[in-house]
């Protein structure tokens, strides 16, 4: 992987860079979207390709779960069982193993779990989750790390801020002694909750691994706004500036509008293609419920300032039609849509940081969507 700072602002830390990995260059900051199983729901790879992304997120512990490292091996990997020729971000499944598992022992070698499918019984270790993501063949692999709740007391946010540091330190050990780091890259994930100390600490204590990239993990967990704009705001002068910067779990346009101006690079979520799924869209001026009565006969296209196929084609009345009517297509619509917004969105954050516009950009959305 190589990594290039390309324009800095003048007035923020925003920033432009260039990622390249074996697959794709990718120009940041950027979106990705998230295919948890090797899918985007209600997507086509088509889709995907048609809007442009160059990257896209997998998750590391449903793959395991299903089809299974067997099968993907098989296939030759993730590229080549999707059919994806773009660059794969994995995430080391962590979180989803301390959210949807049953049974959940943290231990010192790593974490035991019960199946959410099935019940059985697993054991992940810092090794085992990149041997995992090294089959995957992920052009980006996350280190474990302990995830927490919110609200957590501090000790025990401390307690799984040192057992995240120390798998990081076992995973960093085992990338540099058996991995082709010019194939895979390895990012570790800054963890501390909502405590500012913590948070600088683990900053501090993981950039000396020297690790390809770094990753703010537990945020948008459920926190005060406040609290994730302020972790955001402290914890940035203490990330590398000579390597990707990466926000996990981050969908609002608002909340990745703060994070860029602070310095981040890269960001993922569900939430662009969940609330699409619902009926909710991103447009230029701001959220649209697709379900309210007043567009039954507003014949309008969606978003009059979107080029995508869906505001080039359909009204607003057909569209809550058919989100009413429960039509498959509306959530393929809906979906289509907002993945376009996120896209478009990022680019025009790009090009204002090179054109140093950005203040004015920053301003504009923050105005339309006004705390959404």
């Amino acid at each position: 992987m190589k990594f290039t700072v390309l324009k800095k602002d003048e007035k923020s830390s925003a920033r432009t860079c260039e990622l390249t990995t074996m697959h794709s260059t990718i120009k940041t900051p950027v979106f990705m979207p998230v295919a948890t199983r090797g899918a985007i729901r209600a997507m086509t790879l088509d889709d995907i390709k048609n809007i442009g992304f160059d990257i896209i997120l997998s998750n590391t512990y449903h793959l395991y779960m299903r089809p299974g490292t067997d099968v993907i091996d098989a296939a030759g990997g993730l590229h080549k069982f999707m059919n994806f020729n773009g660059s794969f971000l994995t995430d080391s499944g962590g979180f989803q193993v301390f959210s949807l598992s049953n049974l959940c022992k943290v231990q010192e070698e790593g974490v035991e779990f019960n199946s959410h499918l099935d019940g059985s019984k697993h054991f992940f270790t810092p090794e085992k989750v990149l041997d995992i993501q090294r089959v995957i063949g992920s052009d980006i692999m996350m280190v474990l790390d302990q995830c927490t709740d919110y609200p957590i007391e501090k000790d025990k946010a401390r307690a799984a801020m040192e057992k995240t540091i120390k798998w990081a330190e076992r995973s960093q050990k085992y990338y540099n002694e058996t991995f082709d780091r010019e194939r895979q890259a390895c990012f570790a994930i800054i963890q501390g909750s909502v405590y500012n100390d913590l948070r600088r600490e683990c900053a501090h204590r993981l950039v000396d691994l020297d690790l390809p990239g770094y990753a703010i993990g537990g945020l948008s967990v459920g926190e005060p706004k406040e609290l994730y704009r302020e972790m955001t705001e402290n914890l940035l002068p203490h990330m590398p500036e000579n390597k990707p910067r990466y926000m996990m779990g981050v969908g609002s346009p608002l909340e990745i509008l703060f994070a860029i101006k602070h310095g981040v690079d890269m960001f993922d979520c569900v939430m662009p293609t969940r609330i699409a799924r619902n009926g909710t869209l991103y447009t230029s001026v701001g959220r649209v419920n697709i379900k309210a009565a007043q567009y039954e006969k507003d014949f309008t296209p969606l978003d009059p300032n979107c080029s995508c196929y869906v505001c080039r084609t359909f009204t607003r009345a057909y569209l809550r039609h058919i989100f009413r009517a429960g039509e498959i297509a509306s959530l393929i619509y809906n979906t289509y849509h907002n993945l376009h917004f996120m896209k478009q969105f990022m680019d025009e954050i790009r090009e204002s940081i090179n054109a140093g516009t950005f203040d004015e950009t920053y301003k504009k959305w923050s105005l339309i969507f006004n705390g959404a």
